[in-house]
């Protein structure tokens, strides 16, 4: 099955607030809003943080700014003045976030229309 990571399809921001990350994910082209919304799952983005965030995870859709705002619970052992963690600041999740590869059958529309070097292939990277 074709994989596609997520970074060359969105951008990302993270930051923290207490024991919570919270992680603004951006398409790059508005056509691609629907293939992410699909297969990048407040599900499927706590289980990509396993185990360092216990959760739960939620998302909040932004349509009209082809975004998403994921918040996700107890991903920070306990916050910044109380975590050994090296990045009790959340700053670092976005990065991770970006480095999710996808399965899918079909390739983000913007993707494709990019000619861009990561599109889908039948290899992991």
């Amino acid at each position: 099955m074709p994989k596609v990571m997520l970074k060359d399809v969105c951008h990302a921001r993270s930051g923290d607030k207490g024991d919570t990350v919270n992680l603004g994910l951006l398409c790059y082209d508005p056509a691609d809003y629907d293939w992410v919304k699909q297969h990048v799952t407040a599900e499927a983005v706590l289980k990509h943080f396993a185990p360092l965030a216990k959760g739960p995870a939620r998302r909040f859709e932004l349509p009209n700014l082809s975004a998403f705002n994921f918040l996700i619970e107890h991903a920070l052992d306990g916050g910044v003045t109380k975590a050994l963690m090296i990045d009790g600041h959340g700053k670092g999740y976005s990065a991770c976030l970006l480095e999710m590869m996808i399965d899918c059958d079909v390739a983000p529309k913007g993707l494709a229309s990019r000619g861009h070097p990561g599109q889908p292939t039948g290899e992991a990277a």
